[in-house]
């Protein structure tokens, strides 16, 4: 019997390496690239400076990165930028593009009238998601096509959604899929026109709780060859099957199943009720071998929880492994919020509003083995404990996106320093 289960594990890792469940060679899937080593703890010098400002957005932050070529995009709530060496300063609304190795801003200045979430791109084109109903004083309801150097809406896509908004968005296999509170929760659309292709045919339903809002996808992570798709937020079923929290997709060449993989344990409150749909990040390894969730929710609701409950904390889970009675670790902040994650082959990067690491015991304090890692820490990928980067950074809110890419890690927030130095809202952790 374990013969069986090891050849189907090793004849599913085969089709997961080769990425022929969609039929395609290498789609784009937005998932952390294979860095060689950790990442330096000393920020860049020249990325520009995301101001807050009283006129536009008072707590400017950046909460999502997408690199096309050798120009960085850069979406989130703000209104001011500045270039590094303050020569000058520019009005970009909610979306700025600039020089992934100069820091120098572009003319790329679409008016988009609210916060950007996600970027992804096709070809020259950018796909821009968010809580935004007009660009450009275009209507377009949280999606939107532009020409990447120009930034002028893409006439012909439209996903005409009628209310709602979009939290992510990912190119996949030549689909686009969105997640977000507008009808389904889920879709893959046509990149063309941005109406649903119905490859994506499983209803998203449910709610954790009376506080917990609307159902919704808040973000999704899809593997480096485009085998399956992870999905998390404030929902109980998909496609009629019960998951809370969490969800695998199969994505095969003409249609998307539910994958088994079920995390029971995620039915579970964590010690806040106040936060309910407490999974905040989900990010796949550079082998889509596994994935890491991050999640806010307090501790632990119980002592005996410790070790299965995501709560305040980062987990692995290993992709193939469909029936988990716990992660692969947990570490745990003692009960501070951890809201992104970046895993590269060396590192699994988190960062949130987060004062300590290796603490399972400590309830808003530091527990046994406890380590300092003020607001961004680094996590070894098969231990499971935190490693000795230590860049310190504000805690703010929380860190909104971390972006592996061939330069470094980059670093989007809502504060303004890191590592000691002013890097208002973004920074860049290079090699």
């Amino acid at each position: 019997m374990s013969f069986l289960r090891n050849r189907r594990a090793l004849s599913l890792a085969v089709l997961l390496t080769a990425g022929v469940l969609v039929g395609t060679a290498l789609p784009q899937a937005n998932a952390s690239i294979q860095h060689p080593r950790v990442v330096s703890d000393n920020p860049a010098d020249f990325t520009p400076h995301v101001l807050d400002d009283a006129a536009t957005v008072a707590n400017a932050a950046v909460h999502a990165f997408h690199q096309v070529g050798g120009t960085m995009y850069a979406g989130g709530a703000f209104g001011k930028v500045r270039n590094v060496n303050q020569s000058a300063t520019h009005r970009r609304y909610n979306l700025m593009s600039f020089n992934a190795t100069t820091g120098l801003l572009t003319g790329f200045a679409p008016v988009i009238n609210g916060p950007v979430t996600a970027i992804t791109s096709s070809g020259t084109s950018v796909y821009v998601a968010g809580s935004f109903t007009t660009v450009n004083g275009v209507a377009r309801r949280g999606i939107v096509k532009l020409d990447g150097a120009t930034g002028a809406v893409d006439p012909n896509f439209n996903a005409a959604l009628p209310y709602g908004k979009v939290n992510d968005a990912r190119i996949v296999g030549g689909r686009l899929y969105l997640a977000g509170t507008f009808p389904k929760g889920l879709i893959a659309a046509y990149p063309t026109t941005g109406k649903d292709g119905f490859y994506v045919n499983l209803p998203v339903a449910g709610t954790l709780a009376s506080n917990a809002g609307p159902t919704v996808v808040d973000k999704l992570a899809v593997s480096p060859h485009g085998a399956y798709l992870v999905g998390i937020g404030n929902f109980t079923s998909i496609g009629g099957q019960r998951r809370y929290r969490a969800f695998m997709l199969t994505l095969w060449a003409t249609r998307a199943s539910v994958n088994a993989w079920r995390y029971v344990p995620l039915e579970r409150m964590c010690y806040s009720i106040n936060a309910p749909g407490y999974l905040t990040d989900v990010d796949f390894t550079w082998d889509g071998s596994f994935f890491v969730f991050t999640a806010t929710g307090g501790p632990p609701m119980a002592y005996s929880h410790i070790g299965t409950s995501i709560c305040d904390a980062a987990a692995r889970f290993n992709t193939l492994v469909t029936a988990p009675t716990r992660p692969v670790w947990i570490n745990y902040t003692g009960g501070d919020t951890l809201t992104s994650v970046a895993v590269t082959g060396p590192a699994v990067y988190v960062q949130g509003h987060q004062r300590w690491l290796n603490n399972p015991y400590g309830h808003n304090s530091a527990g046994p083995g406890a380590v300092s890692r003020p607001g961004i820490g680094a996590i070894h990928p098969v231990t499971g404990l935190a490693l000795a980067w230590n860049p310190g950074k504000e805690g703010g809110i929380g860190g909104k996106d971390l972006y592996a890419t061939t330069a470094g890690l980059w670093v989007g927030s809502d504060t303004n320093f890191i590592h000691g130095e002013f890097h208002p809202s973004l920074a860049l952790m290079p090699f």
